[in-house]
């Protein structure tokens, strides 16, 4: 239940592009504009100066349309994700920080580990990624060997365009041996910022010689 009485009846509204994840704006709703969203799938606010409603869009056509809500743990913010038409900022902006609303590339990779697992599970028929789980993880740590190998000779031999083309052949293929062993490509994300820190290499011999020592 969303507690609409902490603030005399609104609750903070953070809109965020479904997408790309960018913060978009912030906004007021009551529990009337709360649920003219959920009917209409338009995002609506509740003016604290003109005291009424008002939906997003509904002069310049740069709606936002609702994806889903999400309530926090104190039940009085809303998170709003949204696919949203043109600038949300009444200035022109993309984002009321005058921000540009564009997704990060490498968000992308998790978004691919997420399909990728689907894909185990489903084992749709037809499919390259199906095959090469039935295929099992000693022929997919194959092919990351045969991309690794192309990457290699493109890198040394070939163009920046098909380098592109084999790393991210290379990338697929790792992500999907990942996938296979249980683990993500946020894992090794995490262990690269982990040796990023200048005391990684003496921690990590500090801890070999401690479990020697068991």
């Amino acid at each position: 239940m969303i507690d609409f009485k902490k603030m005399d009846g609104l609750v903070p509204a953070i809109i965020q592009d479904a997408d790309t994840r960018n913060v978009l704006m912030l906004g007021f709703m009551n529990e009337e504009a709360y649920q003219t969203t959920l009917s209409t799938g338009h995002v609506t606010f509740w003016s604290r100066t003109r005291k009424t409603l008002w939906t997003k869009g509904e002069t310049s056509g740069n709606f936002l349309n609702l994806v889903d809500i999400k309530v926090d743990c104190d039940n009085d913010t809303l998170l709003v994700r949204v696919h949203p038409e043109g600038p949300t900022c009444h200035k022109g902006t993309d984002t009321c920080w005058g921000e540009t609303n564009e997704a990060q590339p490498l968000e992308f990779l998790g978004e691919l580990q997420d399909f990728i697992n689907e894909r185990k599970k489903q084992m749709p028929e037809g499919s390259y990624t199906t095959k090469l789980f039935k295929d099992g993880v000693n022929k997919i740590a194959q092919k990351v060997g045969e991309e690794a190998v192309e990457t290699v000779i493109e890198a040394t031999n070939g163009t920046s365009g098909n380098l592109i083309y084999e790393v991210s052949d290379l990338v697929y293929h790792l992500i999907v041996l990942l996938a296979e062993k249980g683990l993500r490509i946020e894992d090794v994300a995490t262990e690269l910022h982990k040796r990023h820190d200048p005391d990684w290499d003496k921690k990590r011999r500090m801890a070999k010689a401690a479990g020697k020592m068991k």
